[in-house]
């Protein structure tokens, strides 16, 4: 079964205050991207791993593949202005024999092998599945004016992570029709909802954070002390 893994890496780390793409910066004297693929790099149901960002990142990328020895990480494609304009575009360079296609933010550099492997596996049954966790605080809808409306079952609350994983032709119906009736997401589970595709929630770890802010960074080079894949 071919699995491909794209990685949108287009952006640039306005929060971060940094002048580099802050899937760039280091942790550990590596970049954030390099941690984030040899996670699936080192996951034998994986097949390639496509990144799509800047044109003006392509070489560090091809630098990146030799340096650390990615034998699955494929030629980098240019990537778009928002998230989605990425993945939609990484769709055209997939294996033609691609059956899985899983999305991970180039950011979340503690994902677990484990997840990776049970999201691939999830998809493969059922179609569709995210990488979640149970929400821990309690959650609160509020009126655009910041008044409480209610408060929400936190039960029944996840706050979901990536990969998003899904059966390949799932995930590029979702995007055609996502372009069709212009809709806009940051989360290509949201695409496969408008579908009718409902994905499996896999559960994850809190170790799994999303990289945005100087306090993210700081956590990161602490969690790396003790993060075991």
């Amino acid at each position: 079964m071919v699995t491909s893994v794209i990685i949108p890496a287009a952006g640039f780390g306005e929060r971060m205050g940094a002048t580099i793409g802050k899937q760039f910066l280091l942790m550990n004297d590596k970049p954030i991207l390099v941690h984030t693929l040899e996670r699936f790099e080192q996951c034998d149901e994986v097949s390639e791993i496509i990144v799509a960002t800047q044109r003006s990142s392509f070489p560090i990328i091809e630098e990146i593949k030799q340096k650390y020895s990615l034998s699955k990480l494929k030629p980098p494609i240019e990537g778009g202005q928002r998230r989605q304009d990425s993945v939609a575009n990484a769709l055209h360079f997939i294996d033609p024999k691609t059956e899985i296609i899983a999305v991970h933010d180039a950011v979340r550099p503690f994902v677990h092998k484990k997840e990776i492997s049970q999201s691939i596996e999830t998809a493969k049954y059922f179609g569709a599945s995210v990488v979640a966790v149970r929400a821990k605080d309690t959650m609160k809808q509020a009126s655009t004016d910041g008044r409480v409306e209610k408060t929400l079952n936190r039960s029944s609350l996840w706050s979901v992570q990536t990969p998003q994983t899904f059966q390949s032709q799932i995930l590029i119906d979702a995007y055609a029709n996502a372009e069709k009736m212009n809709i806009t997401a940051t989360d290509d589970s949201f695409l496969a909802e408008q579908i009718g595709i409902l994905p499996i929630i896999v559960e994850g770890s809190y170790e799994n954070i999303k990289i945005t802010t100087p306090d993210d960074l700081l956590f990161a080079e602490l969690l790396l002390k003790r993060f075991v894949p």
